[in-house]
């Protein structure tokens, strides 16, 4: 339970949520625990950022959620019923209703999905044509669901993929934002040679023994030439481990 602060002016005592110590304000909470530690009405109070002149936005937040018997009873509110709680006017009540309507929209929303990965070879074809004429080195990552359709594509890093710049933890930082099941990494050379360099072995051992650890499988790592390309599973003894 967050603290209310007072302080004097030449009227009233009037609560502002400066007055509340910092490790109470809900944004500063946010920027330390991550948005899921944060009740209800602490992110209602950053959507509304200021109170009353009498009544500061936590306590505002608290009353609206109160007005209603659920949070779920907000999808259907109007702007009048909004307005009925002391601290909301109009520009308020509509900027809740947008923000409930956005939530809804992102909630039914499908995952995109960038087709459906056959098998590596496949993905190599595709990356090929991609990632062949680039002047630097570029590890990217498909990123795939039970059904190995790909949720997401991403650059992870472009430089020289070598354990002191391509960690780990990054790419599986990046995973877990999705429903990741497997994944697979790809990066080229821009010198067209595809022959792997130690660095790359060690970097896709690494991968595969946190995959394992994390429950997401890697299926291959792709090196891409000028005008081809070579999968680590198929030509070496790595991915025995997985």
């Amino acid at each position: 339970m967050v603290k209310e602060v007072f302080f004097i002016n030449q009227k009233n005592l009037t609560p502002l949520i400066k007055e509340v110590p910092l490790e109470g304000r809900p944004r500063e909470r946010l920027k330390v625990f991550g948005v899921k530690a944060l009740a209800d009405h602490e992110l209602l109070a950053i959507l509304l950022r200021t109170g009353t002149s009498k009544v500061h936005v936590l306590k505002v937040a608290m009353n609206f959620l109160q007005h209603f018997e659920s949070i779920h009873e907000l999808k259907f509110a109007s702007l009048e019923e909004m307005q009925k709680v002391k601290g909301i006017g109009p520009t308020k009540a509509i900027e809740i209703q947008a923000a409930i309507e956005l939530g809804t929209r992102i909630a039914q929303s499908a995952i995109p999905k960038f087709g459906q990965i056959t098998s590596t070879r496949s993905a190599g074809e595709w990356l090929l044509h991609e990632m062949r004429d680039l002047h630097q080195e570029h590890l990217v990552v498909l990123f795939l669901n039970t059904k190995n359709e790909i949720i997401q594509k991403r650059t992870i890093f472009i430089g020289s993929v070598n354990s002191s710049v391509a960690h780990p933890r990054e790419i599986f930082k990046e995973a877990v934002k999705y429903p990741t099941a497997r994944l697979i990494l790809a990066h080229n050379h821009p010198s067209g040679d595809t022959d792997p360099s130690q660095a790359d072995l060690i970097f896709t051992k690494r991968m595969i023994a946190c995959g394992d650890l994390m429950g997401i499988e890697v299926l291959d790592h792709l090196i891409i030439g000028e005008n081809t390309f070579i999968s680590l599973r198929e030509k070496s003894h790595l991915f025995e481990i997985s």
